[in-house]
């Protein structure tokens, strides 16, 4: 059963990048029917797109649509596909703002259009002319998001279903962002401020948003489909925290063969997380102070990237998170058994749990 379920959400992921290959194709020509100058742009998107993803969102709008007894076809994934490009956006702000090089191992794009207004000897500034990229070709990919979803072919039961939901997971999404940022500047650290960022920045509009998107996509009257979105919520948000706890402890103790960025960004970057968060609330006076004398610095050698990780790993709080995303992976997979959902959603899902929480180190 279980490689019968990875052999499915392998499929679809090939189902996924064509119809992301597709739309970005007739979307690139129109860009670059405006201008040539566009062509960059069209280019620069297409390839993060494409080049990469694990094709999270879509695959748990699909796998939450055939829970709640829908029968998929070539508009359903065009629709859940659509979320891709939601998360493109998002993740080309997060990098402007965190002032990230890289994503996925190549530059992010802020930097690409950087090095290519050097490289081009524009006029101006190169760090300004990528800064303005990144926000733009960011603010594209919503827009595009938008275009693929009402291009999908859903009837307008099923657009009436779904928009409220998408709405409100894009609201979410920008909430969570700014959290984040507000969060840089608190003079102190807070266990339950940081799950609350790591629920709305990522976990929700990684997980428990796409499944009720997938729910309204084949329950279209809200009503009706309570029940199954209260199950889907109780799976959705544990396991979106645990997502997002994972992705803390890849961000200081990652491959950077695995995450695509150098090792221990998120410590030259400040990040205030649960990880960071229990550090300094199970340290030492003394380790707090070396913690927080190199914490944030973009000059971190490896070896001050080591010294801070290993005071997060004698505070105990890598064992701490590492519990935090089983505790909470155990509660998703124990909704799974209420409310109504397929055996066949349940399994995928179950799958899907794995596949989020169980990434390489």
């Amino acid at each position: 059963m279980i490689e019968e379920q990875k052999t499915t959400l392998a499929q679809l992921r090939v189902s996924i990048e064509a119809e992301l290959a597709d739309f970005l194709g007739e979307r690139s020509a129109y860009l670059e029917s405006i201008s040539s100058d566009l062509a960059p742009v069209a280019h620069s998107l297409s390839s993060f797109l494409l080049d990469g993803g694990k094709r999270l969102r879509p695959l748990f709008a699909y796998s939450a649509f055939v829970g709640a007894g829908g029968v998929s076809d070539k508009k359903i994934i065009r629709a859940i596909s659509s979320l891709e490009l939601l998360q493109a956006c998002a993740l080309i702000h997060d990098d402007l703002m965190d002032g990230s090089d890289t994503r996925r191992g190549k530059p992010s794009i802020h930097r690409h259009f950087e090095t290519l207004h050097q490289k081009e000897e524009m006029e101006g500034f190169a760090q300004r002319y990528g800064m303005a990229a990144a926000v733009l070709l960011g603010d594209l990919a919503l827009v595009l998001s938008d275009q693929m979803l009402n291009s999908a072919g859903l009837d307008s039961a099923q657009m009436h279903s779904v928009l409220p939901v998408h709405d409100e997971m894009r609201v979410e999404l920008m909430a969570g962002q700014f959290l984040d940022i507000h969060e840089q500047t608190q003079k102190n650290t807070s266990v339950d401020r940081s799950l609350k960022i790591a629920r709305y920045k990522s976990g929700k509009y990684t997980i428990e948003r796409p499944l009720h998107i997938g729910s309204s996509l084949a329950v279209t009257n809200l009503n009706s489909r309570k029940k199954l979105d209260d199950a889907y919520s109780a799976y959705g948000l544990p396991l979106g925290e645990a997502f997002q706890l994972r992705d803390d402890l890849l961000g200081v103790f990652g491959d950077p063969a695995v995450t695509g960025k150098p090792a221990g960004d998120d410590l030259r970057e400040g990040k205030r997380t649960v990880l960071v968060a229990m550090t300094l609330d199970n340290s030492s006076p003394s380790a707090i102070v070396r913690f927080m004398n190199s914490f944030g610095s973009n000059d971190l050698s490896a070896a001050d990237v080591e010294i801070l990780r290993e005071i997060i790993t004698e505070s105990g709080a890598r064992t701490r998170v590492e519990e935090l995303i089983d505790s909470r992976t155990s509660s998703a997979l124990e909704a799974l058994r209420h409310g109504g959902i397929t055996p066949t959603g349940q399994a995928l899902l179950t799958e899907l749990a794995a596949l989020s929480t169980r990434r390489s180190m």
